[in-house]
């Protein structure tokens, strides 16, 4: 069996991210990535997640996008994923129609970075694609919603390695990081944001954000070379 390892790890993180209360029904998926040897395993299309077994995991080409090895068809958003591998290089990700991050994509709003717990996670607001053009929604549709996602972070002053998040207009939340786990745990923490936002824009629509400063000093005490948050491994 063709990346059975891989196919183990996704099949978990699935069943992670079922677990999380993130997802209904068989919405959502996650997948992974072996950049070495050009595959990607993801979640096969409308099964639901108690039925998954890691032989159900799709094995498909990271280049072509064909399926390499399985019976079942991969998920519909995996031209999506393989969008979003090509240009971003992480490991694992995540989408979900999770209710508060998909609340703020539909009202093409993004998620803004307002204090310290979305620091710590994000630096800097999560963006909002512009909508998908009649075109392409006709054609090609998964493929252009990853197009779209690259294109709001190459259009924009936002780093996809610092802001592993994006909402797409309309639709939902997409999360990336280094691994299929990493990506479900910023998946929950994007869905905790989400509901924190919307508060806030209820309580206090007008609250200034938070200095630079600290936006950094929460970030970076997290992630990068000079972080000391944690124990060393």
């Amino acid at each position: 069996m063709i990346a059975a390892d891989l196919r183990e790890r996704v099949y978990r993180a699935n069943r992670q991210l079922a677990d999380s209360g993130l997802v209904h029904g068989t919405f959502g998926n996650v997948s992974g990535v072996d950049h070495d040897a050009g595959v990607c395993v993801i979640k096969p299309s409308g099964v639901d997640y108690a039925d998954l077994t890691p032989a159900d995991m799709v094995v498909v080409s990271l280049e072509s996008g064909a399926v390499l090895d399985s019976a079942l068809r991969p998920s519909s958003d995996t031209p999506t994923h393989l969008e979003l591998y090509r240009a971003f290089r992480c490991g694992g990700i995540v989408h979900t129609h999770s209710e508060a991050a998909t609340t703020l994509a539909q009202a093409r709003v993004p998620l803004r970075c307002m204090g310290t717990t979305h620091a710590d996670h994000f630096r800097g607001d999560v963006p909002v694609t512009r909508p998908l053009r009649e075109a392409e929604i006709a054609v090609d549709y998964e493929r252009h919603t990853g197009l779209v996602i690259v294109e709001a972070f190459r259009s924009a002053d936002h780093s996809p390695e610092e802001i592993g998040a994006v909402l797409v207009a309309s639709h939902g939340p997409f999360v990336w990081a280094g691994d299929p786990f990493a990506a479900v745990e910023l998946a929950r923490v994007l869905e905790l944001l989400a509901r924190m936002e919307i508060t806030r824009r209820i309580i206090a629509p007008d609250a200034p954000p938070p200095d630079t400063c600290l936006i950094e000093k929460h970030y970076f005490r997290k992630h990068g070379a000079a972080a000391y948050y944690g124990q060393k491994r």
